[in-house]
């Protein structure tokens, strides 16, 4: 898959993390906006737990892909939140070759990039 754009990317993301958890079971809930740490509230067998989606097409030198891990914004792209900051359970990854990884955060130790190496071999999910 090419993301031509962010938003692109975002909703593919976002698409490929609620299909692969509806089809194991969870039952999937969408927050009403965008203020939270999560993207995604899921629920099976009355345990809920929240999900940060990342999409990434970017590759390190060595062809292994890598997700930005903080948040920028305003002017001057400031970092205001990384996701070893944030109160989630879990990161689901799409990258643009739909390998899809479900990676605890307290697996996590990275503040600014995550490398899809195989150190995360073991989150890698399909649907």
């Amino acid at each position: 898959m090419d993301f031509k754009t962010n938003r692109e990317k975002g909703n593919s993301g976002l698409g490929m993390a609620i299909a692969y958890f509806t089809t194991n079971g969870f039952v999937v809930s969408i927050p009403l906006n965008d203020t939270q740490d999560y993207d995604l509230v899921i629920e099976k067998d009355g345990n809920l737990k929240t999900v940060q989606v990342k999409s990434t097409g970017c590759k390190t030198s060595n062809g292994t892909y890598q997700v930005a891990l903080k948040s920028c914004g305003g002017t001057n792209g400031k970092t205001y939140k990384t996701l070893i900051n944030t109160k989630i359970d879990f990161l689901f990854v799409l990258n643009e070759r739909l390998e899809m990884y479900l990676i605890p955060k307290d697996k996590i130790s990275n503040k600014s990039t995550l490398n899809l190496c195989s150190k995360y071999k073991e989150y890698r999910v399909k649907i």
